[in-house]
């Protein structure tokens, strides 16, 4: 088994270049994920281990070599020092992973029944904000997250910690606004918007049909094409001084909306 114990070392030095550079990973077509829990989630989600590496000082290689076995990844010892460059988390279980990229694309998106509930987002900023999205769809179980014109890829870390690991267990699609109209509009799903032109209450619509529940970010809502398009804008009451709250709690809501009206149809 190798062992590293530089960060000099020029393995160590790509790996911190997919850390922290989107523009490293859609090259190499590799990213990082960090902690157990998310390689497992990955795998499950039938994302391919490359490499798997551990601080000796947190765990053994025995503990390890189970983690990806049927897909036999190259297994690396490396130094408490190597481990922190390339840790994101400041309290993680000292072991990391390389994967293979998917290229989450509208194409591959198949839906297993003919009445799917989608979450779209537009040109959502922080990836904090995507990992939140990301883990209110795995908690409702919806059919797929899409998101439209992103500002990241989907493999950056931040993403992956702050979903913790749901990044992996939803189908995520990405495209521009316009393909993604076109692909829903395809599959004849009724477009619902969040946003404060001509809306209604949001729990006055009917979401048991095939939906998707657009949202944008709270500085500039959403585009022209989405409005344009949509069946329905939808809002939520706000019972305080302010207009709006964060992106993925209002999601939340009305996703969790659509899945009570759906458990009592």
């Amino acid at each position: 088994m190798k062992h590293i114990s530089s960060i000099q070392n020029p393995f160590i030095k790509r790996l911190i270049q997919l850390k922290e550079k989107s523009r490293e990973r859609r090259k190499s077509g590799s990213f990082l994920i960090e902690g157990q829990r998310e390689i497992s989630l990955a795998i499950k989600g039938g994302y391919s281990i490359e490499t798997v590496l551990f601080s000796a000082e947190l765990n053994s290689e025995t503990d390890v070599k189970y983690i990806a076995a049927d897909q036999n990844p190259d297994l690396i010892e490396i130094s408490k020092e190597v481990y922190q460059r390339l840790a994101y988390r400041e309290t993680t279980e000292g072991i990391l992973a390389v994967a293979k990229v998917k290229l989450n694309t509208l194409d591959a998106l198949t839906f297993q029944n003919d009445n799917p509930l989608v979450l779209v987002a537009e040109a959502p900023e922080k990836p904090g904000n995507i990992g939140a999205l990301l883990r209110t769809a795995d908690a409702a179980n919806i059919d797929a997250v899409i998101i439209a014109n992103p500002k990241t890829d989907l493999f950056n870390p931040n993403i992956i910690r702050s979903s913790v690991g749901c990044v992996f267990t939803n189908q995520v699609a990405t495209g521009s606004t316009n393909e993604i109209i076109d692909f829903l509009r395809s599959k004849q799903i009724n477009i619902y918007c969040a946003a404060l032109q001509a809306s209604v209450n949001y729990n006055t619509q009917n979401f048991t049909m095939p939906t998707a529940i657009v949202v944008g970010t709270e500085a500039t809502g959403l585009s022209d094409q989405w409005l344009e398009n949509s069946i329905q804008n939808i809002i939520i009451p706000m019972q305080g001084e302010i207009d709006s709250m964060n992106v993925s709690v209002a999601a939340g809501i009305l996703i969790f909306e659509a899945k009570r009206q759906r458990d009592f149809k």
